[in-house]
């Protein structure tokens, strides 16, 4: 590459290349072929100011002449605001070529570009190699870190500046103030804007209250905002937006009101914390009711139906936009990425690229979890060098982005080369190689690089206490916790979400009441997981007063929440509650209707699960692998083998979905029920994959029902070698056996369980009584 010198001049490491210095357009421009250099400098800034940026550097770069500072400028300028990071590296390049030195004017700009492209390791250097700084190239430096990473780079640098001569104002305050990690910190910075006599600003003013908003600190928001006697649209939109993205729908919604002229800043602020906050339909409101519409209101109503789980209004409204950019297809590309829908995911991107939209850095931090298996690797692999094409590699997100996708594809040696190749890592890549070992199971060396981390911060606490649940070592996150310096609402979420996905619902539900004493509010995923717990316990009692503690919290109208809601009643044996639920909600999405399905398959009501599902497929929402499991238990309720079969069928015919596992295992539990044991087994045999021990656990209970003891034998040495420690199959064999008065071959199977040192497992019952779950084993004293 190249650098400044201290003393500002560009020291050349490499020269330009051969296409670079060819680079034409089709019908590219046909330029003066004077010899005059003014003409070149004037054809370059004309070209600029056309939006002509390719053909103007190759302009200058056949010209083979250094430019004007002017004209350097101009071409800097334009590469910021196209966000083309190569063309900006070939004007660089140039000026180093032709030995041109710039002055502090030209490398503020040069600085700038950089920084606006993302590219933090170019300004990094354009910046060390500035002899004589002035505000502006702090500010710039500054607001960079703070805007991509790593923060603490920002708050170094700011500390820096102030040893200097160089003081700081308005827009130095204003670009260091969202790197503020803690309230402490953000108040250490005001004290700084107060001495400096900045604290009327309105500018100024605005960033503080956005800091204290972001620290959830809306007391020290509103004095900020009382205390700034000429109040402007901008300080009106910070407040409401901090309002709203806080949860404090009501405190909006009374300073929109009260806004002396609003804009439709105004109206996309409110409607964006409707929208974080779950009000969907609030938000969806107040968009029809705008006087009128920027690219900013669609984008935030395409956000708040991605945050519902709402995919399908979300790219209905998506394509009916009159026109998309970079935010708009990141966040539908994000949304879909997150939500598990991976091929769409990617389709979306290849769309997008197809449209002209370039990507930027929150467009590869979003596509990348879509590639997180190892059918989608190679498109994973593919976006990684497009990253390096437009030389993003270097930034935390991206990189961090990176990580995590090589590690669930299984490839943590590569996760790790990356990681290696970190001249300076910070916390948000550590806490992602943490996470990377924790999802390949090697806790041991997630645990090492968390150990050896400099500063430790919430979220890599979190981390390292996900990757323990995430690989079922529960005693050992609770002993984390427990540890941790300071918990926040995302502790208590990650710790009962994973006791709860682990099978320890009873904690769940103390951690929840613990979580509540500690005064944190909980959010729509702990009531979903708590619900959850109540849900696999059976508490009605209690799911019915969390039920109720929902509805105070204003969450009841949350989809996430409501579709929890069924699931709870429905596996605590009240379907009319979970039907209520259900019929009560104004959106719903493809869970909705699968909880639904699911309750009655569950009870035994096959017939309204199938007419559900019909209804569902009229309203125009999409199943997915769930639902039609749902449908195919619902089937094998009712005997329905014939429109077992049809939906199976229509699985891949008319949704694309791949059979998965289950429900190769759901369609020979239907045939076995119905007594078509010959036709079960034909069924496995022709599979396209390898059945596991669910297919022949199918197979296997299906022969203890109709006594065929031969097929049971056959399907048992299948189990024997699948799940060689599970006491299940050699139980339903001898329970066969005995059916069929086998004495002896009952005692070979008792012997086999010996000499395997196989044992039985005791059942387990519980029961709730007085809000108290109590649970029961087998030959065991019932608990106190």
């Amino acid at each position: 590459m190249f650098s400044f010198s201290r003393r500002g001049r560009m020291v050349v490491s490499h020269s330009l290349n051969k296409q670079q210095r060819n680079m034409i357009l089709s019908g590219g421009y046909k330029m003066h072929t004077t010899a005059n250099h003014i003409s070149v400098d004037e054809d370059v800034r004309r070209l600029c100011k056309q939006g002509h940026l390719k053909e103007a550097l190759h302009v200058l770069l056949v010209s083979e002449k250094a430019a004007g500072s002017l004209t350097y400028a101009c071409l800097l300028h334009e590469c910021s605001k196209k966000r083309a990071i190569s063309e900006g590296r070939s004007v660089h390049a140039h000026m180093t070529q032709m030995g041109f030195v710039p002055e502090r004017f030209l490398c503020n700009t040069l600085l700038n570009m950089f920084a606006k492209c993302g590219s933090l390791v170019d300004a990094r250097r354009v910046f060390d190699g500035i002899s004589e700084r002035d505000a502006f190239s702090w500010t710039v430096m500054i607001s960079a870190y703070a805007r991509h990473g790593p923060v603490e780079e920002s708050l170094a640098l700011f500390r820096q500046m102030q040893w200097t001569e160089i003081k700081a104002d308005q827009f130095t305050f204003a670009g260091v103030l969202p790197a503020m990690g803690s309230l402490y910190q953000g108040r250490a910075i005001h004290v700084v804007v107060i001495r400096s006599g900045f604290q009327s600003d309105v500018f100024v003013g605005s960033a503080l209250l956005d800091m204290y908003a972001k620290c959830r600190s809306l007391e020290d928001s509103r004095q900020v905002f009382d205390e700034i006697p000429q109040r402007d649209v901008v300080l009106w939109n910070a407040m409401i937006a901090g309002y709203a993205h806080n949860g404090y729908i009501e405190e909006a919604m009374t300073a929109f009101e009260e806004m002396p002229m609003r804009n439709v800043v105004s109206w996309n602020a409110v409607i964006a914390g409707c929208a974080q906050s779950g009000h969907v339909d609030e938000a969806l409101k107040l968009f029809h009711a705008m006087p009128e519409r920027n690219l900013v209101s669609w984008n935030a109503i395409i956000a708040a139906y991605v945050w519902d789980g709402q995919l399908e209004e979300a790219l209905n409204l998506f394509w009916r936009m009159p026109e998309r950019d970079v935010v708009s297809w990141t966040t539908i590309i994000a949304g879909h990425a997150q939500n598990g829908h991976d091929e769409r995911a990617l389709e979306l991107y290849r769309e997008m690229q197809l449209s002209g939209v370039k990507p930027n850095l929150n467009t590869f931090a979003g596509v990348l979890p879509a590639c997180a298996s190892s059918t989608t690797l190679k498109h994973g692999m593919a976006i990684h060098e497009e990253i390096i094409r437009n030389g993003f590699q270097s930034d935390t997100f991206v990189e961090s982005a990176l990580i995590g996708m090589y590690a669930k594809c299984g490839r943590l040696e590569d996760a790790c080369q990356l990681f290696d190749r970190m001249l300076h890592p910070d916390v948000v890549c550590l806490t992602a190689i943490i996470a990377a070992y924790s999802h390949n199971g090697n806790m041991e060396e997630a645990l090492s690089v968390f150990q050896k981390m400099p500063e430790q911060n919430k979220v890599s606490w979190n981390a390292m206490m996900a990757g323990y649940l995430q690989n079922g070592h529960v005693d050992e996150a609770l002993q984390l916790f427990l540890k941790m310096p300071e918990s926040d609402v995302a502790s208590w979420t990650t710790l009962i979400t994973g006791c709860t996905q682990n099978g320890h619902a009873g904690e769940a539900l103390n951690l929840f009441q613990q979580m509540q004493r500690a005064g944190l509010k909980a959010g729509a995923k702990v009531f979903a997981c708590v619900l959850s717990a109540c849900g696999n316990l059976a508490a009605l009692e209690h799911g019915s007063e969390i039920h109720e503690e929902i509805i105070r919290n204003g969450l009841h109208s949350d989809v996430f929440v409501a579709n929890s809601l069924i699931d709870m009643y429905a596996k605590c044996g009240s379907i009319e509650n979970a039907r209520n639920i259900f019929d009560e909600m104004h959106q719903k999405n493809t869970v909705s209707w699968t909880a639904i399905i699911a309750g009655y398959a569950m009870h035994g009501c096959s017939q309204e699960a199938l007419i559900l599902f019909e209804q569902m497929q009229e309203y125009g929402i999409y199943p997915d692998q769930v639902t039609f499991l749902c449908v195919l238990s619902a089937c094998c309720h009712a005997g329905l083998v014939d429109e077992g079969f049809r939906y199976f069928a229509c699985m891949n015919h008319s949704y694309n979905i791949v059979p998965a596992m289950e429900h190769y295992g759901c369609m020979v539990d239907l045939l076995g029920r119905a007594g078509r044991l010959n036709e079960a087994q034909e069924f496995i045999n022709k599979m396209p994959i390898k059945p596991d021990a669910s297919v022949w656990g199918s197979l296997l209970s299906a022969c203890r029902i109709h006594n065929n003891t031969a097929l049971a034998e056959h399907a048992a040495e299948h189990l024997f070698e699948l799940v060689p420690n599970s006491a299940a199959p050699y139980v339903m064999l001898s329970n066969i056996y005995a059916a069929a008065g086998r004495w002896d071959d009952i005692k070979k199977v008792r012997n086999m369980m010996k000499d395997r040192s196989i044992k039985k497992m005791p059942g387990c019952s519980w029961i709730e009584v007085n809000k108290r779950v109590h649970s029961f084993l087998v030959e065991n004293r019932p608990d106190p």
